[in-house]
């Protein structure tokens, strides 16, 4: 393995991905800018405005929480209303967080900020305990397949600090997210607005003998590293310069989704199905003899087969079915609903087809996790089960065994809006439908599959 190689790898390791979730006024923001402020990631100007604008208000300390809530709207309001995405690093990490809405009708916000988290923070109001926004937000973490889940139970101070009050949460939150299925819950006391346990240990909470959020979020286990996962090349491009140094070159360029590939390896082109065996790796424009995710790679084959943008190539032994029939789990984006009949378009990683919406079999209430049968429709914020029939043969995984390969988008074909955010396979809640029939909707006509 070459040194550049070896720091890329090393790079990709030490990134963490989380989303933060929470119940209006339970100190999402404030946690957010605390942990921002207090692990030295606030620019010195950006601090300078915060506490303008507080002393504005008529507050004494600078309110934290401005340095997260960007828009008018957000500050005017004291609500998260869209995603925000904020980069910053320590000594041991990096990290991308989304800081997500918790309003019930910004649920479609939260699964855009999820939806590539490794892990999520969900915050109580230690008044409260859990409620059921926190409900709710627990069931899209379990949903989206978020392999780590901190349960930050806030404003501690609140409560004199008492270690029953937070016994008592985690415990009931830890139950829930247990029966969804969520494999790991880290429930951490904390004071957002006094910086308790969020970066700096708390001095009033001396029963707490567990990390910091900080501390957490630097050595949880990151859960992205898919070198191990069944591997997935989605073809973006076929590259043929067809100069005089390079005359009978054919790659296949793309990122790798997950898995690894090496020189020598037979493997599988998908939808056609056709074989050959991988001559050679390029990365960076130099020859390796193996590549992993995420990397972005040319594959050259030693035989000329027929590949173009949307292809996946995978080994030969581990091949995804193909399918002209889709059935999901898909939470709904758009402010148009989505109707049994409407025609589509279908992205899957670089793949777009045609599609049509063939049955709505149910609609997800997060509030119990019942299903509604027979919805008829998807509106805004809404999490159902779609069942798409598409006009070309997909290769899709379930999205349990893979976020990257095994999701997919539905797309307005007339002005290309995305209309929903599609994981392939059965949600965590439901039972497998009974099938119903195939019969095509009568307006269908000039997208017959």
């Amino acid at each position: 393995m070459s040194s550049t190689t070896a720091a890329e790898h090393l790079s990709a390791t030490t990134l963490l991905r989380f989303a933060t979730a929470g119940s209006v006024d339970d100190g999402k923001s404030t946690l957010v800018g605390r942990l921002l402020h207090d692990s030295k990631s606030v620019l010195a100007d950006q601090l300078e405005a915060v506490e303008h604008a507080s002393r504005s208000r008529g507050q004494e300390a600078p309110d934290l929480a401005l340095l997260t809530d960007g828009l008018r709207a957000e500050r005017e309001q004291g609500i998260t209303i869209d995603v925000a995405y904020r980069y910053f690093a320590t000594a041991r990490r990096r990290f991308i967080l989304a800081d997500t809405p918790g309003h019930v009708q910004y649920t479609r916000n939260m699964v855009t900020g999820a939806s590539t988290a490794e892990l999520t923070v969900i915050l109580v109001d230690a008044r409260n305990g859990v409620v059921e926004q926190t409900r709710r937000h627990a069931a899209i973490a379990a949903l989206l397949r978020v392999p780590h889940v901190v349960l930050a139970v806030n404003k501690m101070d609140l409560v004199a600090h008492e270690e029953s009050v937070f016994a008592r949460i985690a415990e009931e939150f830890t139950a829930y997210a247990t029966e969804l299925g969520v494999p790991e819950v880290t429930a951490i006391p904390i004071s957002a607005l006094a910086g308790d346990n969020v970066v700096e240990p708390s001095a009033t909470m001396d029963w707490y003998g567990g990390p910091t959020v900080l501390e957490h979020l630097e050595t949880v286990p990151v859960s992205h590293d898919l070198t191990g996962c069944h591997a997935r090349l989605p073809v973006q491009y076929v590259i043929r310069p067809q100069t005089a140094e390079h005359p009978d070159y054919r790659g296949y360029a793309g990122q790798i989704a997950a898995g690894t590939f090496r020189v020598g390896q037979e493997v599988t082109v998908l939808p056609s199905g056709r074989t050959s065996r991988i001559s050679g790796i390029d990365l960076l424009g130099t020859p390796v003899d193996v590549a992993w995710t995420p990397q972005s790679i040319t594959l050259l084959l030693e035989d000329d087969i027929d590949i173009s943008r949307g292809d996946l190539i995978v080994p030969s032994g581990d091949a995804p079915a193909t399918s002209q029939d889709v059935e999901a789990t898909v939470c709904h984006v758009a402010d148009q609903p989505l109707t049994v009949g409407q025609r589509v378009l279908l992205k899957h990683t670089t793949r777009t087809v045609k599609a049509i919406v063939k049955d709505i079999p149910s609609r997800l209430t997060l509030d119990d996790l019942s299903q509604h049968p027979e919805p008829g429709q998807l509106v805004a914020n809404d999490i159902g089960t779609v069942k798409v029939r598409t006009a070309e043969p997909l290769a899709l995984d379930a999205y349990a065994d893979s976020r990257r390969t095994g999701s997919f988008l539905l797309i307005d074909p007339a002005d290309g809006t995305t209309l929903a955010a599609g994981m392939a396979g059965e949600s965590f809640a439901s039972e497998k439908s009974a099938e119903k029939s195939a019969a095509t909707p009568a307006d269908d006509a000039g997208w017959d599959f």
